[in-house]
């Protein structure tokens, strides 16, 4: 008995042992969401991003989860209307709701960023701004997620975010090596510059050679552990939709009084009325011009197909005279230090030149052929041979791709050579080109890295003894007894 009341007591003693001795374990890293609403000029859409809790040098490692294009137009039309602002975003919010688990929504940063079609807004009407984003953040905050604020980003906010998206997602940044299982920073980085062109604004963004001469249009980052120094600058009034009523307006005006006013860039056969009144709805047509007449009186444009007439007109939007001899000088006297390595082209950019079926790697002479090939058809020969295109964009694209023409040739400075520098790309790495995955990735810089989580577990090793020593004791003790 003796005997076995010392084994009992040891096997006590051990199974006390493998309860002491514990040690820390290691979960893998939490994943966490983030949405973002890109609330532009003519739409807004819905990001949905997903990176893991430990960050790679403080910065998050970002994947694309959802994208959704909100019903109707952006929200700076519902200036006459603002709660319609908030429904538009609705639809999308329930599809987000959708692909995040419930568990992990009310910790989910939620955020609307507006643009251009907002800033333009804000200089006309504040307080009717101010209602569009109060209802927005309204709708926002009636889902169970973590609502930060709905704000109206700088142009050079948009530009220098827009321009960590793209470098981001072709790697530049950082890499993933599999022979390490993990990621890197490539060796010989290649960073992109980035052109974004949207419907009120335009921006041009890139890194250059030594310092940023003018602070208004510096920018600086801290990436993945190291610091960049860019430049840009954007254009407000100088986005495709903007561009369209500032060359409507100049071409009336040059014809006044007359009520049939020749458009060049318009096909032939088409024909399009417009209201005096429609120029003093926006900063960019400056609706108290004295050369506008008065009154709601209309104005019919006659299209003439002509490319040469189309790019002479747009031109005259571009004031060059202001940057005399200077060629670190874009126009209107704005400084832009001399162009750098490769660029991606991307919004309206993309979409224009993809309907011209203008790919990437075709000589600039190719291009302009192209154009000039597509301005001279009539408005029959259009509308018959894209009979499922929009009747109202249809007519556009001549102007358009002649505008695009225009800024990169003769504003940023692009020429036959550097040409071919330019990628017109909307998609890359499976994620959409754009601010807002740009915006994430900094929001995601400025946000602590958590700690892995850890909890006390027991060392496998002591309890596969601490089991095998209770087993031999009780076989012992029964063979004790037995004899």
């Amino acid at each position: 008995s003796a005997i076995i009341g010392a084994l009992l007591a040891l096997s006590i003693i051990a199974l006390v042992l493998s309860l002491v001795r514990v040690e820390d374990v290691t979960l893998p890293p939490m994943v966490k969401y983030g949405m973002v609403f890109d609330a532009g000029s003519s739409h807004t859409s819905l990001f949905v991003y997903e990176w893991d809790s430990d960050k790679e040098n403080d910065t998050g490692v970002v994947s694309q989860t959802l994208s959704c294009d909100a019903q109707g137009q952006g929200i700076s039309s519902y200036a006459n209307n603002p709660s319609e602002a908030g429904n538009s975003l609705r639809e999308c919010l329930d599809k987000a709701l959708q692909v995040i688990p419930v568990e992990k929504q009310r910790d989910v940063p939620a955020y609307l960023g507006a643009t251009a079609g907002m800033r333009l807004l804000r200089e006309q009407n504040s307080s009717a701004t101010e209602q569009v984003l109060a209802e927005v953040a309204k709708t926002m905050q009636e889902y169970p997620v973590a609502f930060k604020g709905a704000g109206i980003l700088t142009g050079e906010e948009e530009g220098a975010y827009g321009w960590i998206t793209v470098n981001y997602l072709l790697d530049s940044f950082i890499k993933y090596s599999p022979k390490a299982h993990t990621w890197l920073r490539p060796e010989a980085a290649n960073i992109f510059g980035a052109l974004d062109l949207g419907g009120a604004s335009t921006q041009i963004t890139f890194m250059p050679e030594g310092s940023v001469l003018s602070q208004n249009e510096a920018s600086e980052f801290t990436l993945y552990g190291y610091s960049y120094n860019i430049y840009t600058h954007s254009y407000l009034c100088y986005g495709q939709n903007e561009m369209l009523k500032r060359l409507a307006k100049e071409l009336i005006v040059e014809s006044s009084p007359s009520t049939r006013v020749h458009h060049p860039c318009y096909p032939k056969g088409y024909n399009e009325t417009v209201s005096l009144s429609s120029f003093r709805a926006s900063p960019c047509t400056n609706g108290s011009d004295p050369r506008l007449a008065l009154g709601n009186s209309t104005v019919t444009l006659e299209g003439r197909g002509n490319a040469s007439g189309c790019l002479a007109a747009l031109r005259k939007l571009f004031n060059f005279s202001a940057c005399g001899q200077r060629q670190d000088c874009s126009f209107d006297g704005v400084y832009q230090p001399p162009l750098r390595g490769q660029f991606i082209a991307f919004s309206a950019f993309y979409y224009n030149f993809k309907f011209l079926n203008l790919t990437e790697g075709q000589p600039l002479a190719t291009v302009r052929e192209a154009i000039e090939g597509f301005c001279t058809r009539s408005w029959e020969d259009l509308s018959s041979s894209y009979p499922k295109e929009n009747p109202k964009r249809l007519p556009k694209y001549c102007a358009n791709a002649n505008y695009i023409l225009t800024l990169l040739l003769d504003t940023y400075k692009f020429n036959e050579t550097s040409w071919n520098n330019i990628s017109f790309q909307m998609k890359a790495g499976g994620a959409d080109v754009g601010w807002t995955l740009g915006y994430v990735l900094n929001l995601t810089n400025m946000v602590p890295a958590e700690a892995p989580a850890r909890l006390k577990g027991h060392r496998s090793s002591l309890w596969a003894a601490a089991i095998t020593f209770i087993i031999l004791t009780l076989v012992l003790g029964l063979a004790a007894l037995l004899l």
